[in-house]
C-alpha cells in the first residue's frame, strides 16, 4: 500500500459519533482527487465515554 496523506476522524459524544458517516463522505466528496487506498476503525471505551476513529489512507488519483 502506497499512500501519502492520512485523515483521521474522531468523535466521542453520541451526536457526533452518528454524524461521522456524513462528516467522513462530504470530506470525500470535497476531496475527488484522493483515492482512499485504505482505512482503519477503531472504537475504544472506558466507564463513561466511547470515541469512534475513523482513519483514512489515500494517494492522489492516478498516483502508483
Amino acid at each position: 500500500m502506497h499512500f501519502t496523506g492520512v485523515k483521521v476522524f474522531s468523535a466521542t459524544k453520541a451526536k457526533e459519533r452518528e454524524e461521522l458517516g456524513d462528516h467522513v463522505t462530504r470530506w470525500l466528496r470535497s476531496n475527488a482527487d484522493l483515492e482512499v487506498v485504505d482505512r482503519v476503525v477503531r472504537q475504544s471505551s472506558d466507564n463513561e465515554f466511547h470515541c469512534l476513529t475513523i482513519v483514512l489512507f489515500y494517494r492522489e488519483r492516478g498516483a502508483a
